[in-house]
């Protein structure tokens, strides 16, 4: 358990939240992805600035609205450190493989993977700058978190590297080459897992899509036989030092949950549709943090009061006197700028969020 001394106010009550030991108020996280920045500028930076207690410390300008949060979100294509190629029709918002460097398995032959050591998805890795970062935020009272590896690290590359319908074959044929390229998968996340460790994280976050909007695109039988393991090697050590791990996933992702918390999550960021609110009680409250998502699909076309209720359901579904909820908004260029910020008041009430100045 990480101890509270030394961190601000905020941060304690988030990992209070965490450890189920009755957080002051329940966290919130609010994203703006940064195609709504693009296409709202001055709007949208007034509207965060009338809600200090969801951004306390925001000024005007501190954001460019300019600045994408990788290469991902910009225009064009380009190519990874593992061979697969990106494109983005829409900067602003995430690119999609379109080109996959294993979609037929004799390339396997010369194919030559990054090295976990020196290679990030896009360019090479400074530690030297994360171990700064690191630090810094230790020293300002925060979390030192890292994201060890990038969205879709696991079973996502699997299909970016084959494409996804060679990739189904494969899980049905259980192709041995299959087992060979999970490995190489494997040794990677592991080894960047470590080194942050060996750098002095504190929280570690995850994320990948593995579930469909109705159910998983495998069985649960076959991602417990090639997924799981992978986790679970990956995480063992972070798990060994009692840290915290935070895992995304996008979709129906019920009946893995109890496998997700066996391998080592701690903190689960599923979303309430393609799961439902009383499956998500019933699985993992009070057995696993929730980062909870709210409904992204419903936020563009509902009234106000109808995302106040939204946000109302969620949060009286999940929550628990002891902790364990973190809210979770993320809004895009979709959604009209009276519904974020109704969005901001409904999460300014019901989590009953601190004036800034107590922050």
């Amino acid at each position: 358990m990480l101890s509270y001394a030394g961190r601000d106010r905020r941060t304690v009550n988030l990992l209070k939240a965490f450890y189920f030991d009755r957080p002051d108020w329940t966290p919130a996280s609010f994203s703006i992805l940064p195609a709504a920045w693009l296409k709202y500028r001055d709007a949208i930076e007034a509207l965060v600035l009338e809600h200090p207690k969801i951004w306390p410390g925001f000024k005007k300008g501190d954001h460019n609205y300019d600045v994408m949060w990788s290469p991902l979100y910009e225009l064009g294509r380009r190519t990874d450190c593992w061979g697969c190629t990106w494109e983005n029709v829409e900067r602003g918002m995430d690119s999609i493989v379109i080109g996959h460097p294993l979609e037929d398995w004799d390339n396997f032959k010369t194919w030559q993977p990054p090295s976990p050591e020196t290679d990030n998805l896009f360019g090479k890795r400074d530690w030297s700058a994360e171990a700064k970062r690191l630090e810094q935020a230790r020293q300002s009272g925060g979390l030192a978190g890292c994201g060890p590896v990038w969205h879709g690290f696991g079973y996502m590359l699997l299909y970016f590297l084959r494409g996804f319908e060679n990739l189904m074959m494969d899980f049905a044929v259980e192709d041995p080459r299959l087992d060979e390229l999970v490995a190489i998968i494997t040794r990677y996340n592991a080894v960047a897992t470590q080194k942050y460790l060996d750098l002095g994280a504190e929280h570690f976050s995850y994320g990948e899509d593995l579930g469909t909007q109705k159910a998983l695109p495998i069985s649960p039988d076959t991602w417990r036989q090639y997924i799981k393991p992978m986790y679970r090697t990956m995480w063992a050590p972070v798990v060994a030092a009692g840290l915290p791990i935070f895992m995304h996933s996008d979709g129906h992702i019920l009946e893995i949950i109890p496998d997700l918390i066996e391998v080592g999550v701690t903190i689960l960021n599923p979303q309430p549709r393609p799961n439902g609110l009383a499956n998500l009680a019933a699985l993992a409250r009070g057995k696993v943090a929730l980062w909870q998502d709210c409904d992204r699909q419903l936020f563009p076309f509902a009234t106000p009061s109808q995302l106040e209720d939204h946000i109302a359901e969620v949060h009286d579904a999940l929550t628990l006197p002891t902790g364990g909820l973190i809210l979770s908004i993320e809004v895009g260029p979709d959604v009209p700028l009276a519904n974020i910020d109704a969005l901001c008041k409904a999460v300014e009430k019901v989590c009953k969020l601190p004036e800034p100045d107590v922050v």
